[in-house]
């Protein structure tokens, strides 16, 4: 009868077989390692985003599902009944046209100045750090005093525009308690506040545009205004599509202004989302519809980024 015999491994010698087994784990786990460890380096971000911007949005949407008012703390499941409501109440209408007039009258206007103003301060000129300082000023200035100066500015009999104005021969205006002119006002207040924090990107895209790129066109000949148009128009492209979208999401999130100058007057005229949003969730204690208001402008405003994602990312020019 043959039998096989199995080759002895020497005592103290380990078999090779268990040495290419342990490389092997020790190689995968540090595959795994090389790419677990990124992530875990980014772990701490994307939980402070979780807690402090993805939940709340998930519970906003999970609250605008219920009828809960505050002076009744029991919750009552009414599915789509708070949108339902917001459908077919005309102030809702009222505010989000008066939110899309707000963002006509500041978008447009502020970038264009805004790139006007980091065209003019671009340039090598003495004294240019006091420019840049004060063009850029208003943006830091907090709301409540730049509030405080924009209501004696605006205010009847003896502000400064009135003041002016009477001078002129112009007659006494209330800006903030007139229908037609209190949103125009906030309007202002808005260009004011946000063209310096615009112009100080338009000023870093600015700065980032070869030089050797004018000075082959002025050798071509190239005027100032074919210049900007084929060279620094195009360049700026992808900071002005920045900017563009943060001058959105900017004239949708209005409220210090609104608080702190007009209440939403007069007769609502002024009333814009975020504080439409206030005034159900902590005056008239409706945490349900204020939830689903604010589903609404979240809606609205991923909406809106995708459009123009989809309508001019592909015009942006990335060197």
């Amino acid at each position: 009868m043959n039998r096989t015999v199995e080759p002895r491994t020497p005592a103290g010698v380990v078999p090779a077989a268990v040495v290419a087994g342990a490389r092997g784990r020790v190689r995968t786990r540090r595959r795994v390692m090389a790419v677990a460890r990124p992530y875990l380096y980014i772990l701490p971000t994307f939980l402070f985003l979780f807690v402090f911007t993805h939940y709340p949005i998930l519970k906003t949407f999970y609250l605008s599902l219920f009828k809960w008012n505050l002076a009744t703390p029991k919750m009552k499941f009414i599915g789509l009944g708070n949108y339902v409501q917001a459908w077919s109440t005309p102030l809702f209408w009222q505010v989000l046209q008066n939110n899309v007039l707000f963002a006509v009258g500041t978008i447009p206007i502020s970038l264009a100045l805004a790139l006007v103003l980091a065209l003019l301060i671009n340039q090598k000129v003495r004294g240019l750090a006091i420019y840049r300082a004060a063009l850029f000023y208003p943006t830091i200035i907090p709301m409540a005093a730049a509030a405080m100066i924009w209501l004696w500015i605006l205010t009847p009999s003896y502000g400064l525009v009135n003041f002016y104005g009477k001078a002129l021969g112009l007659p006494d205006i209330h800006w903030l308690g007139h229908s037609r002119f209190a949103l125009a006002a906030l309007i202002l207040v808005g260009i004011w506040k946000r063209v310096g924090y615009y112009m100080v990107i338009f000023l870093a895209g600015l700065q980032v545009i070869p030089e050797h790129l004018y000075e082959a066109a002025i050798l071509e000949g190239a005027s100032p205004w074919q210049r900007f148009w084929r060279i620094t128009l195009p360049l700026l492209s992808p900071t002005t599509f920045f900017v563009a979208i943060m001058a959105v999401i900017d004239s949708f999130q209005a409220i210090d202004q609104v608080y702190l100058m007009t209440q939403g007057g007069p007769g609502n005229n002024t009333n814009l989302f975020i504080f439409y949003i206030y005034q159900n969730a902590f005056r008239f204690f409706d945490m349900g519809y204020a939830s689903a208001v604010s589903g609404i402008l979240f809606l609205i405003l991923l909406g809106l980024t995708v459009l123009a994602f989809r309508m001019l990312h592909r015009r942006v020019h990335y060197a």
